[in-house]
C-alpha cells in the first residue's frame, strides 16, 4: 500500500512539474524566437508571422532573411554566416556531385525537418521544375545546422534554430510558403564581369533577372519555367503553369537569357 501511495504521489509530481514546464523532451523546433529578435522585427515594421524570403550567398558564405513589413515591403532582417557549403560556384548538375544548388525555390510546411540528425533543417525543394526539365538530380539538399555539408548549407547550431523559428512563425501566421534564393554570389553586373570567363554565366545572368525585380520592387518575384529557363514576373503576375519545355509567353514580361 505504502509502495502504490508513494507511486501515486511521485506521478503527481510529475504531472505537476510537465504541467508547468515550457517544453517535454526534445521539443527543439518549437522553441520561442528570443525576444530580442521580436523586438528587432518590430523595429523594422514586423512581425513573426509576417512573410519571408531567405537570400543565400555561396561565394560570401552569407544566408539572408528578408520579412515583410507593415508597408508591404521586405527588409533585410539579419544576416547569418554559413559554416559551410558543397562544391564551387554554379548549379548542381546530379546526385554525388557534392554540388551545393543555385536557383529560386519555394519552402513549404512539408519541407521542414523537425528532426533532423543536424539540429533542425529544411529542404531547399532540389530539383524543382528548372532543375527537373534539364534532367537534374539530387536528394536531400538542405539547410541545416551542425556545420557539415555534402552538398547542402550547413549553418551553426545557433543560426538555424532561429533561422527554422521564423519559418516556423511565418508559417504560423498564415504563409504557405517562402522563397528561397540560392546565388553563387551577390547579383551585380560586377561580379557577372569577374566571372565572366564561367560556363555558367547566361544561367547566372537568368537568375539576376528574379534578384533585379526583388531589389527594385521589394517584393519576391513570381517565377516558373518555359524554354528551359526561369520566367520571371511581378509578384502575383503567373496565373497559371508553365510548360518548361514550351515557348514562353508573350507579354509584359522581361525576355529572359537563353541557356
Amino acid at each position: 500500500m505504502f509502495l502504490f501511495i508513494r507511486t501515486m504521489l511521485l506521478l503527481a509530481t510529475l504531472v505537476l512539474i510537465t504541467g508547468c514546464s515550457q517544453f517535454v523532451g526534445d521539443n527543439r523546433h518549437n522553441v520561442p524566437l528570443a525576444k530580442a529578435t521580436i523586438e528587432r522585427l518590430a523595429e523594422i515594421g514586423s512581425s513573426p508571422g509576417e512573410a519571408m524570403v531567405v537570400r543565400v550567398y555561396k561565394q560570401s558564405s552569407e544566408l539572408e532573411v528578408w520579412k515583410r513589413t507593415r508597408t508591404g515591403d521586405y527588409t533585410l532582417f539579419k544576416t547569418y554566416p554559413i559554416c559551410k557549403w558543397s562544391g564551387g560556384l554554379g548549379p548542381k548538375i546530379q546526385e554525388g556531385d557534392y554540388q551545393s544548388p543555385e536557383g529560386f525555390y519555394d519552402i513549404t510546411p512539408a519541407l521542414m525537418n523537425p528532426k533532423s540528425a543536424y539540429w533542425l533543417s529544411f529542404n531547399v525543394g532540389f530539383p524543382n521544375k528548372f532543375d527537373q526539365v534539364w534532367g537534374r538530380t539530387g536528394t536531400n539538399l538542405m539547410v541545416h545546422g551542425d556545420c557539415k555539408s555534402v552538398g547542402c548549407f550547413a549553418m551553426t547550431d545557433e543560426g538555424i534554430k532561429e533561422i527554422f523559428a521564423l519559418a516556423r512563425e511565418s508559417f504560423r501566421g498564415g504563409n504557405r510558403s517562402f522563397q528561397l534564393q540560392l546565388l553563387p554570389f551577390r547579383m551585380t553586373d560586377a561580379n557577372l564581369a569577374l566571372n565572366a570567363t564561367s560556363p555558367h554565366v547566361p544561367f547566372w545572368q537568368n537568375l539576376k533577372q528574379g534578384t533585379d525585380i526583388f531589389e527594385a520592387t521589394r517584393q519576391p518575384p513570381a517565377w516558373d519555367v518555359c524554354e528551359k529557363r526561369y520566367f520571371f514576373g511581378p509578384t502575383g503576375a503567373l496565373t497559371a503553369p508553365l510548360d518548361p519545355a514550351a515557348a514562353c509567353p508573350a507579354g509584359s514580361f522581361s525576355t529572359m537569357a537563353a541557356l
